[in-house]
């Protein structure tokens, strides 16, 4: 997300920062850059007018360009009107009062709004929630099929719709059966449509108003670009909007949707999915968005990353191991199942302060599929094999090569590579994680 506008960016700033001095012409050309770049990532024209003018006023206004660090202020205003754009702070839902809460997804079909009221669930279980699930897109029977389906894999309870009821009617009585549930937020699938017409505007306006839905928010898919602003922007029209859900972000590396939809629509980017896993649903934060955007890194989310993934009481004892000099093939597979949580090398790297940008750094991060390799292999070994390596001779490694489906010369590799590892961690102790990885990379 917002990979090739960070580039652009980066290379506009670097112009500007540890000058001492910059004159209006210079912060001219350096504003006209960012236009070019902002519109090339697809954020809508006029809001990135109203940007500019912003920064500009803001960097004359201040006597920005006569300060001891006029550079780095710049950069700072920027930081803080692409905050603003895109909505300031994160605007989570607002579930207050008595529950159970309905929460309605509308949008167009194609739009993910299924899968996405899954992923939603998922993340509401993880905060401690009970959500329930709500199937009322009768006009297309697979959705109730595939909703009810992924309810069951996740263990959230599911009302049982049929194709002969009225969405209406579906949403009225799976409130009063999440109630008797026990759940606190009812997430309501509505039906959609190839375009926008008044058959479905009547529908949602019709469930919203014999639910009271707490929330509203608008599904639409990211890799449209300024499509999906030009919709969200018709729902907000006829529809109380409370929120957007921009699905398939992990495909629009330039980001124009997520920048322009607060501004063109008033109504906040709330979530953002970023891959087709059930897990894949984020929040979105405009300031950590901003930070990313000028290569500033995303700390705080890293941070949450990582506590989601890592164990503390495992990571305890993994410390104790390490600082013993003790380390074995099965505790590299938990660690790397742990990355695995957090998300791709790449993208941590993304998130740290100065470290995204950094190519030979990037280049030197393991191959995924060097990594599915080393997995597959160690997972071919039994428990004994990966707590000593040593027992592993000529015919168990055949052994591990056929069931890994790899090859001798592989496992050969994998093996000497962590017995010189392994030497290295008990010389360096706590230190020895990063040589393992750096050693089998």
């Amino acid at each position: 997300m917002f990979d090739k506008l960070s580039d652009k960016f980066s290379n506009v700033f670097q112009k500007l920062r540890g000058r001492g001095k910059i004159t209006e012409s210079d912060l001219k050309e350096s504003l006209r850059e960012v236009r070019l770049a902002l519109l090339e990532a697809d954020v809508n024209y006029k809001v990135v007018k109203d940007f500019l003018i912003s920064v500009n006023q803001r960097a004359l206004g201040q006597e920005v360009l006569k300060s001891l660090t006029p550079g780095q202020q710049i950069i700072k205003i920027v930081y803080d009107e692409l905050a603003e754009m895109m909505g300031g702070g994160f605007a989570g839902l607002d579930l207050a009062d008595r529950p159970p809460w309905p929460v309605m997804l509308v949008g167009l079909q194609g739009s993910g709004k299924t899968t996405t009221a899954a992923k939603l669930a998922y993340l509401l279980k993880k905060q401690g929630r009970n959500p329930y699930l709500a199937p009322a897109d009768v006009a297309r029977p697979a959705a109730i099929v595939q909703l009810t389906k992924l309810g069951e894999e996740l263990g959230v309870p599911v009302y049982p719709s049929t194709t002969d009821m009225r969405p209406v009617d579906i949403a009225v009585a799976s409130l009063s059966s999440a109630g008797l549930a026990g759940a606190d937020v009812v997430i309501i699938d509505t039906a959609g449509r190839l375009s926008i017409d008044e058959e479905l505007m009547r529908e949602l306006a019709e469930i919203d108003a014999a639910v009271r839905s707490r929330e509203v928010l608008l599904v639409a898919d990211a890799m449209t670009g300024q499509a999906a602003v030009n919709i969200a922007s018709d729902f907000s029209k006829r529809l109380k909007l409370t929120g957007v859900i921009l699905s398939k972000m992990e495909g629009d590396a330039r980001g124009g949707a997520a920048m322009s939809i607060k501004a063109v629509t008033q109504v906040p980017l709330k979530f953002v999915g970023m891959g087709e896993k059930i897990p894949d649903l984020e929040p979105f934060h405009p300031d950590r968005a901003a930070s990313l955007i000028l290569g500033m890194g995303d700390v705080l989310s890293l941070i949450e990353k990582a506590q989601e993934a890592i164990d503390e009481e495992e990571a305890a004892v993994m410390a104790g191991r390490l600082q013993k000099g003790l380390f074995t093939l099965d505790d590299f597979r938990k660690q790397m199942a742990g990355l695995k949580k957090i998300g791709s090398i790449e993208s941590v790297l993304s998130m740290v302060p100065g470290l995204g940008k950094l190519k030979k750094l990037r280049e030197a991060t393991p191959d995924p599929q060097e990594m599915k390799r080393i997995t597959a292999i160690i997972d071919s070994m039994t428990l004994d094999e990966r707590r000593n390596h040593v027992l592993i001779d000529a015919s168990r490694r055949k052994r591990i090569a056929r069931g890994s489906g790899t090859t001798v010369a592989d496992v050969n590799r994998l093996l000497k590579n962590f017995a010189e590892a392994q030497k290295m961690i008990k010389q360096v102790g706590r230190e020895g994680m990063r040589a393992l990885m750096r050693r089998l990379s």
